[in-house]
């Protein structure tokens, strides 16, 4: 069965060239590409095939039946931290993506879990480019048990973030609006505006993150950071225009050139010595919930790029962040799980 993907046409878009939007719009594909892709019909606007000229109007539909080797190699390594009958943890690597979309289908969480689980309804996702722990409910009582427990406050997640810079507070509550950016060629970015209240009138979506120091070297800090809100790009936004950008980030790191070419594939020495990680140094560092029987559970996993800190100038990893589960039914033991270890200490 062929996968087809659907786009809507925004009123800024209208009379755009087919090919000249496809190419704005969706940069994983170059020009040629997206032609090549034309002329096969793998494109149609509203049914219909259309060539490469066709001009778009606001509201149209574009589907794109994409061919099945155009999704790239990401690290499908994932691992389940904790199981019960009604949910899962899972530890999902950097580059994975949570959900199909653009041009992942089978080399995304929702897919591998499939396979060995069935359906599965991914409730805390993460950002392609994001590690760390997802909950996930295994049928659909357990998943609307998970959003009643998000919308009364009861899930509680704990990033971990290193940027660049020395930050001179110990703790801040980031409170204002996420908009569109409109410095970025990007059309995803976003910007962040300190000031405002959640309920105020206004251009913009709310946003609220508490940080805190974790520990500061020279020239990078690391950063705990929890959410009172659960927006797009909400801690990476706030950061990046607060004048902290997140280290390894091509969209809010140092230079939003990286991610241009990155998607066109045309990353340079430079450009991943500019970035200094494979991946960006956001990562979901602990989870707390309520498991099947209403015991309270936290489970806490460290970040990928734990062991090239001491390359940052860091001495240690705060010890909260190695992999456990704490539960109340284990008096509060932290425990190692089965066939993992905590990585060893490192120093500068």
């Amino acid at each position: 069965m062929r996968r087809i993907v659907e786009s809507r046409v925004e009123k800024r878009e209208a009379g755009t060239a087919l090919l000249d939007w496809l190419q704005a719009r969706f940069r994983y594909c170059d020009r040629g590409t997206w032609a090549a892709f034309i002329d096969e019909g793998r494109l149609k606007v509203g049914g219909e095939r259309r060539d490469a000229a066709f001009v778009l109007s606001a509201s149209d539909t574009v589907a794109f039946s994409p061919p099945g080797n155009l999704e790239p190699e990401v690290d499908t390594g994932y691992r389940i931290l904790f199981r019960d009958e009604d949910l899962l943890v899972v530890d999902k690597p950097s580059s994975l993506p949570c959900h199909p979309g653009g041009r992942f289908f089978e080399r995304t969480l929702w897919s591998l879990l499939k396979s060995g689980y069935g359906p599965t309804h991914i409730a805390t996702r993460l950002d392609r480019e994001t590690s760390g722990l997802v909950l996930i409910g295994r049928n659909p009582a357990a998943a609307r048990r998970i959003q009643e427990a998000q919308e009364g406050g009861r899930i509680r997640k704990r990033y971990l973030v290193l940027v660049h810079g020395k930050v001179g507070w110990e703790e801040w509550t980031a409170r204002g609006i996420l908009v569109r950016d409109g410095n970025s060629v990007v059309r995803k970015k976003r910007a962040f505006i300190e000031g405002g209240e959640a309920g105020e009138a206004g251009p913009g979506e709310y946003c609220e993150t508490a940080f805190a120091v974790a520990a500061r070297a020279e020239r990078f800090t690391l950063l705990e950071a929890t959410l009172a809100t659960g927006r797009t790009h909400q801690i990476r936004a706030t950061l990046r225009s607060s004048g902290w950008p997140v280290v390894g980030d091509k969209l809010y790191g140092l230079d939003e050139g990286l991610f241009l070419r990155f998607a066109a594939g045309s990353l340079s020495a430079e450009d991943t010595e500019l970035l200094r990680l494979g991946g960006q140094a956001l990562h979901s560092a602990s989870l707390s919930f309520d498991d099947a029987a209403g015991i309270p559970v936290t489970v806490s996993a460290p970040p990928p790029w734990s062991g090239e800190l001491g390359g940052f100038g860091f001495a240690a990893l705060p010890d909260d962040y190695y992999f456990s589960i704490e539960s109340r039914s284990t008096s509060n033991t932290r425990m190692e799980l089965a066939g993992m270890t905590s990585p060893a200490p490192w120093s500068p």
